[in-house]
């Protein structure tokens, strides 16, 4: 969990290439069906172009049939589910069990500076950025040779709506972990290098 920009994304698969288990990131499913013209990415486009949160009951379904794949049998690393207290329940609910729950923090003023500057693969949805994860060739994705691009989610306006959402929805979900002695929280470094050691520290993973 964390803000938008806070690093969730990058920490997560560089878990998931230690761990060996698949990153599951929501917005990646989200904006590969904006990018195919679905009908959930059709539905889903016009809430992420006013900053606001793809509804529960759609993001619920697709996550559920995510980790029903085969790749998923011996673990896996959610980025961005559950955004929600309601989303957390149905989780609950339909039996996916947290061995943690790893809140990054990070104050506003830098998210949206950091945010300036994020980049994304046009194909592969891997992310990067001009100062603290650049590509090694400009504007060149590393894993595929994809092209680079600014999220249209990242523009200075919709990032401040998207910290407000991120405060009203999602940060309830820190006391629900906390409650459930699950949460485990780990303030963002100036580097990811820094983040990751952290974050690695503070899971207990031993790489």
């Amino acid at each position: 969990m964390g803000p938008p920009g806070g690093g969730k994304g990058t920490q997560a698969e560089i878990l998931s290439e230690k761990l060996s288990i698949p990153h599951i990131s929501t917005g990646a499913i989200i904006r590969n069906a904006i990018r195919e013209k679905t009908q959930l990415g059709i539905v889903a486009e016009g809430y992420i172009e006013k900053g606001q949160l793809v509804p529960d009951d759609l993001v619920i379904d697709m996550v559920s049939h995510r980790l029903s794949q085969k790749d998923c049998e011996n673990g896996y690393i959610l980025d961005g589910f559950p955004r929600t207290l309601p989303q957390a329940s149905a989780m609950d609910k339909i039996g996916i069990k947290l061995d943690a729950a790893l809140n990054l923090v990070v104050a506003d003023e830098v998210i949206v500076k950091r945010l300036a500057g994020r980049r994304e693969c046009k194909r592969c949805a891997a992310p990067y950025h001009i100062d603290f994860n650049p590509p090694k060739v400009d504007g060149v994705c590393d894993k595929c040779g994809g092209e680079l691009i600014t999220r249209e989610d990242d523009v200075p306006e919709t990032i401040r709506q998207r910290l407000d959402v991120y405060h009203q929805q999602t940060e309830p979900l820190i006391g629900f972990y906390k409650e459930k002695e699950l949460l485990v929280n780990v303030q963002g470094r100036d580097t990811i290098e820094e983040t990751t050691m952290a974050v690695l520290d503070a899971l207990g993973v031993k790489c």
